[in-house]
């Protein structure tokens, strides 16, 4: 198949969905489909090859921002636009988006969901002329639902059916300001009707995401998102033979926020030290860290430092991929204890290919993929002496924390590695472009009543 992938970069950020997709893209060509995966707004930062590369970014973050603050900058030259989009001002802007919130861009959301009918309709055109150089396309999937926007041009233009993969949109547009909450929830709800077909990744947010934007059964299909499962290797060291009895490590990897539940993870990990059923035991905490996070995390560090443990927690911010498989083979248990809907959860994922077993709060997608996989256990969600007592019952059985960790790690081999997603994706879009195909052909026939009319 001829596919194009549209992503948004999320400049200096690690973002999960851009890890999906690029991971999606690469097991794509693997399998000796095209694929074109074309950046927005930003960079992608990553832990792997950039599938981007060579390809010039659309809809540049400095010119959608100007778009919507002036009706001037949207008729301005060609060549200013170009020079906004120089690599210099998109390095800038790639800090300035880790400050960015929900509750700021209310504007710019909605007119970006209105496509051609918003401010930034201008950069829709520019991306359209680039994809008619390109080989036409058997089908079109957008990142996350936020753009659907893109789809009734895309479709209309290119003619090529539009997919859309479902990547926890509510959170951010459950937090737009009450002026544009509800007003963009049902413009998405429109535009999503120019969609042929929607990927979420787990039965939890298909059934949440199918309710809020009132879509039909038919066009929905849950496909589980996978991950390059290259450099996970062999268990070994720790992870092998269970959590060390002479140091034990509980460990968090995802975004250092409050949103993600960290400071619930470091109450759980001083309930724990207070008790000390488990001798040495010790924390380390990995992920993203950008500015609009440091002080969060510097709070966290003084409050362990408060409770004279400071010493026995190491942070790990902003990692490589090698550092990153080597943190978690590192752990004896996994928890992050997010406190949103979480739509998935590529870190569980990450954790169980580590062979770790996970303890995540019963709520959300956690559940749904704990079951799938067999490889942790679930607790009472925003509590942290609960999380405490589920991570101190695995630290105590090495043997069940060992069968956990194996099962969960047979289980990501088999259901969520990066190819098996791409298998799963050209199956869908295949039937796609099948359904399209036929609905083209019948609607060429024609009623030979109405040409005779």
């Amino acid at each position: 198949m001829n596919i194009v992938q549209i992503t948004p970069g999320a400049g200096a950020m690690f973002c999960g969905n851009c890890f999906r997709d690029n991971a999606l893209v690469a097991a794509l060509r693997r399998q000796g489909h095209s694929a074109l995966m074309i950046p927005l707004y930003l960079p992608l930062t990553l832990d792997e090859a950039d599938e981007t590369r060579g390809t010039p970014i659309f809809y540049n973050g400095v010119n959608v921002y100007l778009e919507e603050k002036s009706k001037w900058f949207r008729g301005a030259p060609a060549w200013l636009h170009r020079l906004t989009a120089a690599p210099a001002l998109l390095k800038w802007a790639s800090g300035r988006a880790a400050k960015t919130r929900a509750a700021d861009l209310g504007d710019i959301t909605l007119s970006m969901i209105r496509g051609e009918e918003g401010n930034q309709a201008r950069e829709l055109a520019e991306l359209i002329a680039f994809l008619k150089t390109q080989p036409r396309p058997d089908i079109i999937c957008l990142s996350n639902a936020l753009l659907a926007g893109l789809a009734r041009r895309l479709k209309s233009e290119l003619g090529a059916p539009i997919a859309c993969v479902l990547q926890g949109e509510d959170t951010f547009l459950d937090a737009l300001p009450e002026s544009h909450k509800a007003r963009t929830w049902e413009t998405l709800a429109e535009r999503c009707a120019d969609i042929d077909l929607f990927i979420p990744p787990t039965q939890y947010f298909a059934k949440r995401m199918s309710e809020r934007l009132r879509l039909p059964a038919h066009r929905v299909r849950v496909i589980h998102d996978g991950i390059n499962l290259a450099g996970y290797g062999e268990l070994q060291g720790a992870t092998a033979n269970g959590p060390s009895p002479a140091q034990p490590t509980l460990g968090f990897f995802a975004r250092m926020c409050r949103e993600k539940g960290l400071d619930t993870l470091i109450e759980a990990f001083i309930i724990l030290k207070a008790r000390n059923r488990v001798p040495n035991l010790k924390l380390k905490v990995g992920g993203g860290c950008g500015p609009s996070d440091e002080p969060f995390v510097q709070a966290q560090r003084e409050r362990l430092k408060a409770k004279a443990i400071l010493g026995d927690a190491e942070f790990f911010p902003n990692v490589d991929r090698a550092g990153k498989q080597a943190f978690l083979r590192s752990l004896s248990v996994f928890s992050v204890p997010s406190l949103y809907g979480e739509a998935f959860g590529l870190y569980v994922i990450e954790a169980l290919a580590s062979g770790v077993p996970v303890v995540q709060p019963r709520h959300a997608a956690f559940p749904e993929l704990v079951e799938l996989t067999g490889g942790g256990a679930l607790c009472e969600p925003g509590n942290p002496a609960a999380l405490a007592e589920g991570i101190e019952i695995l630290l105590l059985d090495p043997a069940r924390a060992r069968a956990l960790g194996a099962a969960g790690r047979k289980s990501v081999e088999e259901k969520f590695s990066a190819d098996q997603m791409a298998r799963e994706v050209v199956r869908a879009f295949g039937e796609v472009v099948v359904i399209r195909a036929a609905d083209a052909k019948e609607v060429g026939m024609g009623n030979p009543a109405e040409e005779t009319c």
